[in-house]
Order: C-alpha cells, then structure tokens, then sequence
C-alpha cells in the first residue's frame, strides 16, 4: 500500500516538473539580437579551428601551371582559423626553388619551418642554410622568406659565402637568391 502512495505522490510531482521545465524552455528561446547573434559568432569562431597533419610531408607550391617550390619534412601540422592559417613543420626541412626553365635554383635546409600560405612567407628555424645555383651560401640559425617579394631577412647572426669572398655579421635583408643583400652590423677580421 505504501508503494502506490508513493507512486501517486511521483505522479502528482512529475507533472507540474515538466510543465515548468516547459514553460520555462519556450519562454527562454526568444531570437537573439544583432549584438548578442555577433558575440555568439564570434565564440564559434574562434572555437572552429580545422586542423590537419601529415607525415613525411612533400608539398608543390605551383604559380601558373608552374612548379616554383617543393618543400619536403618528417611532420607537419595545418591550422587553419579565422586569426591563423599556417603549417608547421618538423625536420629536417628541405626546400627546393625552381626558377622559370624547371631548373632547381636555390636549395635551403632547416630544422623545423612555418608557411604561412596566405602571405606566401616561410620562417625557418634552427641550423639554416642556404646555397644557390651560384654557389653562393648562407647559414643563420632564422630566416625569414617572403617568397611573393623575393626577399630573405633575419635579425640573427648571419654567414655569407661566396666564391670570392665571406662576410658575417648581425642583421641580415637581400634577395632570396643572395645576389644582393646588406649585413646591418658587419663583423671579422682581415688578414694582410
């Protein structure tokens, strides 16, 4: 007799419960406005982050119809957001440029790099170097690559190698095939 009274009694709760519940949840889904609709996207936004890895990654980057860099690493990771949109990479990172006849140009080789696709910018890290066609070398622990400008750039302590002559120093713009650059705060010695 005690298990109906008991029974009765969840009835008789059950049913103004979710009459509440109800009443409550129709009440509460009135539209958002323009402010609070743009703060709620904005959250989704940032909070929508797509993200891709690869491993022993080998990326072409074509510029009408023609292979301009092939970029090779042991790891890579995409993020792609409404702030961010670059690949990082692990290494060893081998990059090859090609110029207009197919012909491998500049060859640069890193521990680990980032590509911003949007900008057409690499960063490189870690044991840098880099040797052209000319025989011209460079070797910096970062490097800077605006490949769209054609310019190389480091804040670092930079080596520069070619075959007449070498030169160091801290501060480093020039083109990113090494046939023109300045050095901001030269260093060495000379030998008479």
């Amino acid at each position: 007799m005690q298990v109906t009274d008991i029974l009765v009694l969840h009835k008789g709760f059950i049913f103004p419960a979710a009459f509440i519940i109800t009443a409550l949840l129709l009440f509460s889904c009135g539209e958002l406005n323009q402010q609070e609709t743009e703060r709620v996207n904005e959250a989704l936004n940032d909070s929508l982050t797509s993200t891709t890895e690869t491993w022993n990654l080998d990326m072409e980057l074509i510029e009408e119809g023609q292979k301009k860099i092939q970029l090779k690493g042991s790891y890579s990771a995409s993020f792609n957001t409404k702030k961010i949109n670059e690949t990082r990479i692990r290494g060893p990172v081998n990059v090859l440029v090609y110029d207009s006849l197919a012909a491998v140009k500049t060859w640069v080789d890193a521990d680990s790099a980032i590509y911003r696709a949007d900008t057409s910018e690499f960063e490189l890290f870690g044991d840098v170097k880099v040797r052209t066609r000319d025989k011209r070398r460079l070797a910096s622990e970062y490097l800077k690559w605006e490949h769209s400008k054609n310019s190389i750039s480091t804040p670092e302590f930079v080596i520069i190698t070619t075959p007449t002559d070498s030169i160091a120093g801290t501060g480093f713009n020039g083109a990113s095939d090494l046939s023109s650059y300045t050095i901001k705060q030269p260093s060495g010695r000379v030998i008479f």
